[in-house]
């Protein structure tokens, strides 16, 4: 018996059922789970630069016989919605067996959609785990499901299952042989003549999957008393056993298709029914569809966020039990760019300069916090520079603040470089930034291809940033130090006054990559309480309410000297600095 999270889980049962290959883009609450797939004996596993290469790799080596693991979030699913509609058509060689891992509640996501509804559009099965011991095995026996029934299959979970640690029983891989591959152009190439049988195909499965759902042995009926019946799936279920000790549950472990016939007579056998899902309606849009009479909850059940006990007992109009209220007072901590991070200063001039700015996907987004308040839009991987087109277009002929996209580096290998080509080819203009801090920093310090580092450490090959930049047809170039506040602000300034399109690549590695730490800085008598310093967001700078002054937190300091560079009157040194130096602000 072993503690798992449920991505520990998943990445167990698919090494147990001799999957050869696993793919993914990191995003949490997936992330981990290629990780520990690396980790183990007799695999291969590596970081697509996004989820719909990770999907045809994934189909590639699934036809040439492999099982396959790939892995990634909800709004991943939506990158490789393409490859993965026509994959339910094509069906696979290896079993291939997909994580989409949700976020109820946007712990680490810009959306809060349901990956049920993929899989319903796709007609693709999907197994709904609500512990890590279903985790891994339904994992481990969705690669028999997938060559079964010739298709791929969703294994689904939440950011509440993949980080919960729960008791599994880990068993013993077994050891799966390729499957012969042989040319097959009418199941491989989905060309209209060979799409339109392949799509009768496609209905006969679906056919055969709902009728199996009806015994699945995922789907666990928990009888308890009558009058009040509860059907929900993944982890709500420990939700709803905490909060309705006494209700029936239909616990569902296929969401997809559902199993009619086996909901009916649930429903038969209780007074009332009631559907309990996350930020969702597929469930009870699902359940009504089948002419089953769904109750409304007593009280509200929230349509948003990450359910508990205390919210569907709430629901049902329960009185919250007896607990300690929360302290009053508390202070706030909010989410802030790492102390010496070499974001920082990009964000600091981009305000100081008035600029309109695009953002994206990655730890740079909190750059649109305050102090820094420097990102207008934030959209989906690879948006910034998209939009920043847009802006441009569309403020044409005006007179604007300037238009400057920022973008990390393992996003732009993700789809900025796509975008990039879209605005290079329709002689668009403005300013493109690429934090380059040499790592995918937000989920984890993943390797990226302009790094060059893969998830098991095989020799790579770090692509060079800037020559793929000035292939596409840019000419304008430039490989700025972002912990120089003046080059910084030089650059910038000279980039956003051109009428040509400019890219430049902010390089200096995350600070917590090589977690060196300098004699961290402090404030002097010389101090005038101007209120500059504090505007960098740094977690080492704290403000006096009283004077005013500025104060630095030797612990949190690793001595970037950042703030060093914008007080104008040398007040910030480090101790053994021989003479303080005025700054750029």
């Amino acid at each position: 018996m072993e503690l798992m999270s449920g991505n520990e889980a998943i990445a167990q049962g698919a090494w147990e059922a001799g999957a050869h290959i696993g793919v993914a883009y990191p995003g949490t609450p997936s992330t981990e789970t290629l990780e520990e797939f690396a980790k183990k004996e007799g695999v291969y596993a590596e970081w697509s630069v996004n989820e719909k290469v990770a999907v045809e790799v994934g189909m590639g080596a699934s036809a040439a016989g492999a099982r396959v693991l790939v892995t990634m979030k909800h709004v991943g699913v939506n990158v490789a919605a393409d490859p993965l509609f026509t994959a339910a058509y094509t069906g696979v060689g290896g079993g291939v067996v997909v994580l989409a891992a949700d976020d109820p509640g946007m712990y680490s996501s810009q959306d809060e959609q349901d990956s049920h509804y993929y899989a319903q559009a796709m007609h693709i099965p999907m197994l709904d785990p609500a512990d890590s011991a279903e985790a891994l095995r339904f994992t481990r026996e969705a690669y028999d499901l997938s060559e079964r029934f010739d298709v791929p299959v969703f294994v689904r979970s939440s950011v509440r299952l993949s980080h919960t640690k729960t008791p599994v029983e880990p068993g013993q891989r077994v050891e799966v042989a390729l499957r012969p591959y042989e040319t097959n152009t009418a199941k491989w190439v989905m060309m209209p003549a060979f799409a339109k049988p392949r799509r009768r195909v496609q209905l006969e499965r679906i056919d055969a999957l709902t009728a199996w759902a009806e015994d699945c042995p995922y789907n666990e009926v928990l009888r308890r008393k009558s009058a009040v019946g509860v059907v929900c799936s993944g982890a709500t279920y420990q939700h709803v056993a905490d909060a309705l000790p006494e209700a029936s549950v239909f616990k569902l472990g296929c969401t997809y298709p559902l199993p009619a016939q086996a909901l009916r007579n649930f429903a038969d056998s209780v007074e009332a029914l009631y559907v309990v899902e996350e930020a969702s309606e597929y469930l009870t849009h699902g359940v009504a569809a089948l002419g089953i009479e769904v109750s409304g909850f007593p009280g509200s059940l929230p349509r948003d966020g990450e359910l508990s006990p205390g919210l569907i007992r709430a629901a049902f109009g329960f009185q919250e039990p007896a607990h300690e209220a929360t302290p009053a007072g508390l202070p706030g901590r909010p989410p802030a760019l790492c102390p010496g991070c070499p974001h920082r200063l990009v964000f600091k001039e981009l305000t100081r300069m008035k600029a309109i700015v695009t953002g994206d996907i990655g730890c740079y987004t909190l750059g649109a916090l305050p102090p820094l308040s420097g990102m207008d839009t934030c959209l989906d991987m690879g948006a910034s520079v998209s939009m920043a087109h847009g802006f441009e277009l569309a403020l044409s002929g005006t007179l604007h603040r300037p238009v400057v996209a920022v973008i990390g580096d393992s996003t732009f290998a993700h789809s900025g470089l796509s975008s990039l080509i879209s605005t290079v080819y329709n002689r668009g203009a403005g300013t493109v930034c690429v934090l380059d801090n040499r790592t995918t920093a937000m989920t984890g310090r993943q390797g990226n291809p302009f790094n060059g580092e893969t998830l098991q450490k095989r020799p790579s090959r770090e692509l060079d940033m800037e020559g793929i930049v000035r292939a596409l047809g840019v000419e304008d170039v430039r490989t700025v130090d972002p912990n120089d506040a003046l080059a910084v602000r030089r650059a910038l300034k000279e980039a956003s006054a051109s009428e040509e399109l400019s890219v430049l690549v902010f390089r200096s590695p995350c600070v917590l990559i090589d977690r060196l730490r300098k004699p961290a800085y402090a404030v002097t008598d010389a101090c005038t309480a101007c209120g500059v310093c504090p505007t960098l967001g740094c977690p080492a700078i704290a403000k006096d309410a009283q004077t005013g002054r500025s104060a630095i937190d030797p612990t949190l300091c690793i001595g970037c000297g950042q703030c060093a560079q914008y007080c104008a009157f040398g007040a910030i040194v480090q101790p053994d600095a021989a003479s303080a130096k005025g700054g750029v602000a």
